[in-house]
This record gives structure tokens, C-alpha cells and sequence, in this order.
């Protein structure tokens, strides 16, 4: 019986990428079956709720799913639904590898991986604003709270991908000298779990500031990247920026009772439905999936055939120097793994 996953396409570009993906993968003998859902704006415009319980419920029954981009809106209305569905799985660790796959640019030996701790820090969204005198909404204040035990998962689940993947450094990265407190806690967690790793993991530690100039520097030097949930989201772009851009970046949400699978680019609206989106980001992550479900080979046939086909220049899309739109790009990709 082929595994069922719960496909989520999202917002603006989301359907066509998906589509693409989908058609990659059953290109690569993927042994799948779809619960499509829909969350976002999506979820809005069919049942008024940007997560509807049918969603939620399906990735209770299927414990993996596969999501496009979703849109969010700024400032005002819900809040951002990835970050509700990471706290409704407890999707603890985001993990957003990193490697060149276009040559020629700036950097060809970049082989990254940012593990980021992802339901604590500042965006547990513990927020609130201080009236002072006539303006209710005069300050703003906003808590960052981590605890040893979100601690203790994210540096041992970092630890733990470094030895199963055959990397050999941990690099963590905090603001303990500002931050002595919260980013201490982690710090001195760090450093206790590293202990557990002598002689199997080389442990280093870096100051956020210092680690954003040293990636683009010379990101060569760093293997397995570990951090807080707002250093994470930022450094993660950081290193995809290094490889060329968010087109080309995946990144899964790992829990103990389900994982989500996604692309972490953006809806991109003004592009949405006119068949020139690079599906790159989408397509890495359903690998990423199939690795998860003990389809390895499926994912690595897809892995390898896609950087095939970018290195090569072939019916590449706009963002990676081609002219090919999305279906063009997925010609390509499908008669490479079914060849």
C-alpha cells in the first residue's frame, strides 16, 4: 500500500509548484497516495479559518505532509499559520540544509545544515502593549522564553543528525554576551551535550553577529549549524542567499509525532498563476520527505537529476538565468528520471 501524505499546495504559486512536485514524484516511482488540504488564505476562502480542523485532522492521521508557501498578512489579521502548525505538532526542529547546486557563483563549496530550534524564543508570541497616557499602544513588549528542555531536544537532535549524516562539526550559534539569561541557558546546554560528542563531533560555539560575517566570508568552514528560533530564521536565508536564493531551499519540520515537509519561500502573488515559478524549492523538500519515509532511493534519483538538470542549463526558469516556466522545467526533470 503506497504511504498517504497530506498535501497542502498553499497560496499564490503554491498549486502549480505542487503540481510540479507531485509530477516529479510519481516520475521518480515515489510510492505515495495525496489527502490535499488546504490552510492559509485558502483555508480562508473555503471554511473562514486559515487552519481548518480538517487539515489539522489529516496530518493527525497521515503524520507527514507536504506544503507549499502560505500567505500570511502583515501586521494585521491571523497569525502566521506555519508557525501555528509547528506549535500544534510540536514540530520542535527545522532543518534547512544548504549546498551549491548552481556553479559559477561566488561560492562551490558550500555543504550547510541549520538546524533550528523552532517552537520557542521570540516567537512563542508572548506579546503585549503599555497604555502611557492617552495612547493604549504607546509600547510594545515582547518575550522570548527557552527553556532547558527545548534546549536540550533541539542540541540533541542537532548532535544526532551530525553523527547519522556523517558530519563532523556542531556549530552554535547565540547572544549569550548580551542575552546572559536566555541565550546563556542554551549556551551552557550546549556545551553539556557537546561533552556526550567528544571525539565523534567536533563543538564549537559562535556570537550571532560574529557568525552572519563569517557565512559570507567563508561558509565553507561550517558544517551543522545550530541556534535559537529568531537567529535561526534569520541565518537560515543567510545561507540559502549563499547558494542561490530561496528557489533552491527546502527545509522540513521534524516533531516526534509528525514532520512537515515545505517549501520556505514566499506565496509570490505578482507571479502566481502565470506558469514561470521555480517549483526547485518544493521538489528538494518532497527528497527531504521521501528520506523521512524511508524512500531514499526515490529521493536521491530526484536530488541528483535535479542538480543534473540546473548545472547543465536546461529549461532552467527566470531566478536561475533560464527562460523555461514552471512546466517546461518539470518536462525536463520528468524525462531525466523516467530516461
Amino acid at each position: 500500500m503506497p504511504t498517504t501524505v497530506t498535501l497542502i499546495p498553499g497560496d499564490g504559486i503554491g498549486p502549480s509548484i505542487a503540481d510540479a512536485t507531485v509530477r516529479v514524484l510519481e516520475a521518480a516511482g515515489a510510492d505515495l497516495a495525496y489527502d490535499t488540504q488546504v490552510a492559509g488564505q485558502a483555508g480562508v476562502a473555503r471554511y473562514h479559518d486559515p487552519m481548518p480542523d480538517a487539515t489539522l485532522d489529516s496530518i493527525k492521521r497521515t503524520r507527514v505532509a507536504l506544503k507549499g508557501p502560505l500567505e500570511t498578512p502583515v501586521g494585521e489579521g491571523f497569525r502566521s499559520v506555519n508557525v501555528a502548525l509547528r506549535k500544534a505538532f510540536d514540530l520542535y526542529a527545522n532543518v534547512r540544509p544548504a549546498h551549491v547546486i548552481r556553479l559559477g557563483g561566488r561560492f562551490e563549496k558550500v555543504d550547510v545544515v541549520l538546524v533550528r530550534e523552532n517552537t520557542e524564543g521570540l516567537y512563542i508570541g508572548i506579546e503585549h502593549y503599555t497604555r502611557i497616557g492617552d495612547d493604549p499602544r504607546a509600547a510594545a513588549s515582547s518575550m522570548a522564553v527557552i527553556t532547558r528542555f527545548g534546549s536540550e531536544r533541539i542540541l540533541r537532535y542537532a548532535f544526532e543528525y551530525a553523527v547519522t549524516h556523517g558530519r563532523k562539526k556542531v556549530t552554535l550559534v547565540h547572544k549569550a554576551n548580551i542575552l546572559k539569561f536566555s541565550q546563556g541557558l542554551f549556551l551552557d546546554v550546549g556545551r553539556a551535550i557537546a561533552q556526550e560528542y567528544v571525539g565523534r563531533v567536533e563543538f564549537e560555539t559562535q556570537i550571532v553577529d560574529a557568525m552572519a560575517m563569517k557565512l559570507v566570508i567563508a561558509p565553507e568552514q561550517f558544517d551543522v549549524i545550530v541556534t535559537t528560533n529568531l537567529f535561526g530564521d534569520i541565518l537560515s536565508d543567510l545561507i540559502s542567499g549563499l547558494v542561490g536564493g530561496l528557489g533552491l531551499a527546502p527545509g522540513a519540520n521534524i516533531g516526534v509525532s509528525a514532520a512537515i515537509f515545505e517549501a520556505v519561500h514566499g506565496t509570490a502573488p505578482d507571479i502566481a498563476g502565470k506558469d514561470v515559478a521555480n517549483p526547485g524549492a518544493l521538489i528538494l523538500a518532497a527528497a527531504m520527505m521521501l528520506d523521512h519515509l524511508g524512500q531514499r532511493e526515490q529521493g536521491d534519483r530526484i536530488r541528483s537529476c535535479f542538480e543534473q538538470q540546473v548545472r547543465e542549463g536546461r529549461a532552467l526558469t527566470r531566478d536561475l538565468g533560464g527562460t523555461a516556466g514552471t512546466t517546461a522545467f518539470t518536462d525536463e526533470l520528468v524525462a531525466r528520471l523516467k530516461g
